[in-house]
């Protein structure tokens, strides 16, 4: 009998790299490290051990020690690993060196995020946007990669126009960094246009950390099937969609998610994606409350609307997820810290948390708890905008609560 040959995608192994410095703490380093894991899992890897190691400074030829490189070589080649992946970004002499010790596949996190970016764009729109920040995060690494392609078996990191680069040079690699930034500027002045002819309409752009929950609200809100999925970058193209609330019409739309470290090639090849951002009249920033480091996450996204010029906008703090969020209570004579467990929707509007911004909700878009109420403020706060373009409209949309939509 002959056995049928499987087709199933056998998945690369990995191994993650981290470095203490002396202004970091343990910890952080493994919140990094959990979320470069998820990255790998989001690329199609399997992580099968982590390597941290404190350090002064990062050794300018191979990142981490002597030492600890032969740690790591003697434990890919024990257990067959197809990939070593750090979590910063290295320099083309730190990746040349690494794959000359290892005699695997290096990867740093920016090239594993544009992998991730790669794997997630289905238009063409984004497909340009991602092949061009590919060209220039490749162009300072190109003398790594012509030794690197000639063993080449495809794999996470490298997609894309990985093959091409093996009979071309830096020359053309520029040349095609110019049609591409060419195509890309054609297409933002469409989409310029497209944005003027929506006229004055209120536009609401949804901002946050990646795999928050943006999509689903949106879909929850504007009753769309936008892609939503608990991974990484599941959302690339910024879709927007009409919503009425009572009979108030505005724009929604959902954007890329932000992350730690986000690849500054990415930033500017998603230049027109985040135009959504800073023309928009009104933020809705989600935040995943049920994560550790939510904080962090309000902080990143905040510095990076800040960058791209989207940062002094009227703002909702949604705090999704709170289904998933539990806070311990404790006796009163229990002096230690708390910890979270069965707090409800009462106390979590009593805490800090709802100090965070000057508009804050807490709901759950999965579970659609508290959502009438998140409606109500979203139309509050839209018909402000619109009632101070047009004031005689003021009679044709009321004040309403939760309890009128």
């Amino acid at each position: 009998m002959i056995n049928p040959i499987s087709t199933a995608k056998i998945q690369e192994k990995a191994v993650l790299v981290g470095v203490i410095l002396p202004s970091q703490k343990e910890q952080e380093i493994t919140d990094y490290l959990d979320e470069l894991e998820f990255l790998t899992e989001t690329a199609g890897a399997i992580t099968l051990k982590r390597f941290i190691q404190k350090v002064d400074e990062p050794n300018p030829r191979t990142f981490i020690g002597s030492g600890k490189v032969q740690e790591i070589l003697r434990y890919i080649d024990e257990n067959d690993v197809d990939m070593v992946i750090f979590d910063d970004e290295l320099t083309p002499t730190q990746l040349r060196n690494l794959e000359y010790e290892f005699k695997r596949k290096v990867l740093d996190r920016t090239n594993l995020i544009l992998d991730v970016f790669a794997q997630r764009a289905k238009t063409a729109y984004a497909k340009t946007q991602v092949e061009l920040a590919q060209y220039q995060f490749l162009l300072p690494r190109l003398k790594r990669m012509w030794t690197h392609l000639e063993r080449q078996r495809g794999g996470i990191g490298l997609r894309g126009p990985g093959e091409r680069e093996i009979e071309t040079d830096r020359r053309i690699i520029r040349n095609r960094i110019a049609t591409l930034k060419e195509e890309l500027g054609k297409i933002d002045r469409q989409m310029v246009t497209q944005r003027k002819n929506r006229g004055s309409v209120v536009r609401v752009a949804l901002v946050g950390y990646t795999n928050v929950g943006k999509s689903t609200i949106m879909n929850l809100i504007s009753k769309s099937d936008v892609f939503a999925e608990n991974k990484l970058f599941a959302t690339l193209d910024t879709t927007v969609r009409k919503v009425v609330i009572g009979n108030l019409p505005f724009l929604l739309s959902d954007t890329v998610g932000f992350i730690r470290k986000l690849p500054h090639q990415l930033v500017e090849s998603f230049k027109s994606t985040l135009d959504e951002v800073r023309e928009s009249d009104l933020l809705l920033h989600v935040v995943d409350i049920s994560h550790p480091n939510f904080e962090e996450q309000i902080d990143i996204v905040n510095q990076t609307l800040h960058e791209i010029g989207g940062g002094n906008k009227p703002t909702i703090l949604v705090f999704n997820k709170i289904d998933a969020y539990i806070w311990t209570r404790k006796p009163d004579n229990d002096l230690t810290s708390k910890t979270r467990e069965n707090i409800s929707l009462d106390e979590l509007k009593r805490t800090w948390i709802s100090k965070k911004g000057t508009h804050t909700i807490f709901i759950s878009a999965k579970q659609k708890i508290n959502i009438d109420e998140f409606r109500a403020m979203l139309y509050q706060m839209v018909r402000e905008i619109h009632v101070s373009r047009y004031p005689y409209d003021n009679f044709l949309y009321p004040d309403i609560t939760e309890a009128n939509l």
